[in-house]
């Protein structure tokens, strides 16, 4: 088995393979038939599941199965461990962050960054911030990022290449709708098939024996001492006069002391949301390298023309193979760090991952890299794309968030503090 290097890699993004692929299987930390959790979303109350159900074709075979981390989580979860590798100083890596460290108002945010962005570089916290004394999508930088596109990508893959992997979409910019966009390379996901769904039970006994009927309780006027009081003298009270009964997060109708915390909890089962247990357990990652080859780069990162067609071609070549390289580290890092998806989620590979490429006709190829290698790709592909032209930024380029954009968080935050979470 041979390991990935870069010739092999630049050969495979050029025209000898159609993409690069990783499937590994999974299972829980607790082992084979432990139950797992997977994410929960929003349904009408007459759902019979809160999970994202469906059924697979799977050796010709209809198989239940949910997904346990969707293309957009796993999306999430790369950039993330490529943001790490980079303040560790393991990954030179070109970022746009918001630093927000500078407001008290945005106390413990630090910087945000365009890995960490919902809509990458395009994420309205940059464009709502500024560079030097103008708004980001306003400055030098941010027009060529507007003004880039799949045929001419140049100074988005200098600025924030990390876009043209897991793809973005410029729709909250000077152009609107018309702005461009980036199609996802690389996609992963991890799904639990051949599954069965559980019951979770919930209950708790109130350590100090605080009862029902210890309420009802009241919305305090003089909350120096807390949000709350059971002497309906001490209370706030509405227009017309009436003590007003406190509501919370806690469930039951206003007054009952769980609507602070306190008290017991009925036992209760719950059927929409009680996980599940799996035959199998897969994680699927895939790089495409015909997304990769979709883009174009007629100039460099100068903004002079790459010419003769040779030169250019060469140029094309070597960026598009660096972000494939960028999609390699992300996966091998991804895979290093684990699968600890969410509470009662975690999960562990029961083999090193294999990646495969996957040649026109559908041979395939299995290479290995371990974390040093793929950190390692990325560094010398980036550097040979740099001397034909296309140059990743050396410095983070950090913004400044606007008042009105610091006003707005303050206002959030004094919103969540005061009143019960939406949903």
């Amino acid at each position: 088995m041979a390991t990935l290097d870069y010739e092999t890699l630049h050969a495979a993004v050029g025209g000898t393979a159609v993409g690069l692929r990783a499937r590994t299987a999974l299972e829980p930390l607790g082992g084979p038939g432990d139950k797992v959790f997977p994410p929960t979303y929003g349904v009408d109350r007459t759902a019979a599941t809160r999970y994202a159900i469906e059924t697979r074709r799977i050796g010709g075979q209809p198989v239940p199965s949910v997904v346990l981390s969707s293309v957009a989580a796993q999306a999430n979860h790369m950039e993330l461990v490529l943001l790490d590798a980079v303040r560790d100083g393991e990954l030179r890596l070109p970022l746009v962050s918001v630093d927000f460290s500078v407001h008290r108002a945005t106390a413990g945010f630090d910087r945000i960054s365009s890995l960490e962005a919902s809509h990458r570089i395009f994420d309205a916290l940059l464009r709502d911030s500024l560079l030097g004394d103008r708004l980001f999508r306003l400055s030098d930088v941010g027009q060529k990022i507007t003004e880039a596109t799949n045929g001419n990508a140049a100074a988005l893959y200098h600025y924030n290449p990390a876009t043209l992997l897991f793809g973005g979409w410029d729709s909250t910019g000077p152009k609107g709708g018309r702005g461009s966009k980036y199609e996802r390379a690389i996609t992963s996901e991890v799904v639990a098939m051949g599954i069965d769904r559980g019951v979770k039970t919930a209950s708790r006994i109130d350590a100090a024996g605080i009862e029902l009927k210890a309420g009802p309780l009241y919305l305090a006027e003089n909350q120096s001492l807390g949000e709350w009081t059971a002497d309906p003298a001490e209370a706030a009270v509405d227009k017309a006069g009436k003590p007003l009964l406190i509501t919370g997060g806690g469930e039951g109708a206003a007054g009952r002391p769980s609507q602070v915390n306190h008290g017991n909890v009925t036992p209760s089962i719950d059927s929409l949301a009680g996980g599940v247990t799996a035959d199998r357990i897969e994680a699927v990652t895939v790089v495409s390298f015909a997304a990769l080859r979709k883009l174009r780069f007629p100039l460099g990162t100068d903004g002079q023309s790459l010419q003769p067609l040779d030169r250019r071609r060469a140029a094309e070549a070597a960026a598009r193979t660096a972000l494939a390289a960028l999609g390699v580290a992300a996966l091998t890092l991804l895979f290093e760090r684990g699968f600890d998806l969410r509470s009662r989620c975690v999960l562990h590979a029961c083999e090193e991952p294999q990646l495969e490429l996957i040649g026109r006709a559908g041979q395939h190829d299995t290479v290995t890299v371990d974390r040093e290698g793929a950190l390692a790709l990325v560094d010398e592909a980036e550097r040979m794309a740099s001397e034909l032209g296309l140059t990743w930024a050396k410095d983070e380029i950090l913004l400044q968030p606007t008042d009105r954009l610091v006003g707005l968080i303050e206002r959030s935050r004094e919103l969540s503090a005061n009143e019960p979470a939406e949903g």
